[in-house]
């Protein structure tokens, strides 16, 4: 049974070991995450020659999504590197402060100072430690401890219910464009967008650099729920980034929001990656707990394209046994997983002809016992939007473009195959196409199996047939 979920695995310390890295792509990974708010741009370079290196020994094609770091919304340093606070206790935030003590700390982010007032509500380490501000004096925010613990150096910020005014893009992030752009990166994540416009100012500087990579804008703020749509349809997908969404919005409201952000996705022809926290027990434990797995499950179940491991992967104890305890996960969520077409698309008007095909064959797929669906695609385009229909029927990318073939490591139910034809003549190539199918021992004879292709050959964006076969009986018209 093929895994239809992606999986994205971060890199760091715990897999730069090439061994280890290759048994993380036996065992399933789909998409690498390179994190940009850690390491530099030359480790992030080998590490993409690295993956790609080890994809290619395995014959398999693995994307890789470089992750913006993003404003620097973080405490300063204490003298003793952490403090421990109680409920009740005055702090001061100081602006000016160079290293924190038992009363005081300073600020990497100093805007705070502009962005608060008397009755604000600060969270901070992820919402472990919680403090009311009781008033704003010049470089100062000083504050009364509600919820105490340990706070230690260069812990995040977030306000409750947003309004944080820091940037998207900071000047780090737009160099670190511009080595996305270097490495070919196929993804680009862009962090704490609040509108449409950041995801377009990061496309542009991109683009400007000679990157092509698909945008990625990771829901993480307040304003960016209040902006979802505008900030959907400027992006090429979306990250439901957990953590700092959770903080600003109270932890309650995430796993519906989830939901709505997966099923706007999808609606939209974009892609969905559900990620934080999902296996974090296994930093530590060859296995997860049993709410890490319903949690993975339930993200299946909404219809994600891909679920991502961090420190999991990154930093943990256990990176090969966390990939492969989500691969089997996945599996068996979607096995409960029923096929479903949205009736809503039958009054849907189609501005494209190959968003069209890519329907039709999607619709097409759930009334005839379908074996498979094979794209002869050079963008990648009509397996994105047969992908968006829960047919449960495996679609394989057939494209000789390699940067296509890495991209669709992220569709949902999408497979990618390099795929040359000897022919550009189109009798040929689809008995060429049904051919590999066989080979690989996706179909065998008697199946039926739907192909889509574009005429005049190679044209990107051309994909106007539609063809249903039955593997064997080959016949020309």
């Amino acid at each position: 049974m093929l895994r239809r979920t992606k999986i994205v695995a971060t890199l760091g310390p715990s897999c730069s070991d090439p061994k280890v890295l290759d048994k993380m792509v036996e065992a399933g990974v789909d998409v690498v995450r390179l994190n940009f708010s850690h390491g530099k741009p030359e480790e992030h370079l080998q590490r993409a020659e690295l993956i790609r290196s080890v994809a290619k020994t395995r014959g398999r094609a693995v994307g890789v999504l470089v992750d913006l770091q993003g404003p620097k919304i973080r405490i300063g340093k204490f003298r003793d590197g952490r403090i421990t606070l109680k409920a009740g206790d005055r702090f001061i935030f100081d602006a000016s402060c160079e290293l924190g003590d038992q009363e005081r700390v300073g600020l990497d982010y100093k805007d705070l100072i502009k962005d608060v007032s008397r009755g604000s509500t600060l969270l901070l380490d992820d919402g472990r430690l919680e403090m009311w501000v009781e008033d704003v004096q010049g470089n100062e925010v000083i504050c009364t401890v509600v919820q105490g613990g340990v706070l230690s150096n260069n812990k995040g910020i977030n306000r409750k219910g947003g309004g944080l005014s820091a940037a998207a893009l900071t000047e780090k992030d737009i160099e670190d464009i511009k080595t996305a752009a270097k490495l070919k990166a196929d993804y680009l994540a862009v962090s704490f967008p609040k509108s449409a416009a950041d995801i377009q100012q990061a496309r542009e500087i991109l683009r400007a650099a000679g990157g092509r990579a698909w945008i990625v804008a990771k829901i993480e703020r307040v304003e960016a729920i209040e902006e979802l749509e505008e900030i959907l349809n400027a992006s090429d997908a979306i990250m439901v980034a957990r953590g700092d969404l959770g903080v600003e919005v109270g932890d309650a409201a995430v796993p519906a929001l989830q939901k709505k952000m997966i099923r706007m996705a999808v609606e939209k022809n974009k892609l969905a990656i559900t990620a934080t926290q999902m296996m974090e027990s296994m930093i530590s434990s060859p296995i997860p707990t049993r709410a890490e797995v319903s949690d993975v499950a339930n993200a299946v179940l909404d219809g994600t394209d891909a679920v991502m491991l961090s420190a999991e992967t990154a930093a943990g104890q256990y990176p090969v046994e966390a990939v492969a305890a989500m691969h089997r996960v996945c599996l068996e969520a979607e096995k409960e997983m029923e096929p479903y077409f949205d009736g809503k698309m039958l009054d849907h008007g189609f501005l494209r002809v190959d968003e069209a095909i890519a329907m039709s064959a999607a619709y097409t797929a759930l009334h005839l016992n379908v074996k498979a669906i094979a794209a002869m695609t050079q963008s990648g385009s009509t397996a994105l939007w047969a992908s968006r229909m829960s047919t449960n029927v495996p679609i394989y990318a057939l494209t000789p473009e390699t940067e296509t073939r890495r991209k669709v490591t992220l569709f949902r139910g999408v497979y990618p195959i390099n795929f040359r034809p000897s022919s550009t003549d189109r009798d040929q190539l689809l008995a060429e196409a049904e051919d590999e199918l066989r080979r690989r021992g996706a179909v065998r004879n008697g199946d039926l199996i739907l192909l889509t292709i574009g005429e005049p050959i190679g044209k990107p964006g051309g994909t106007n047939t539609l063809k249903i076969v039955r593997v064997g009986e080959r016949k020309t018209d």
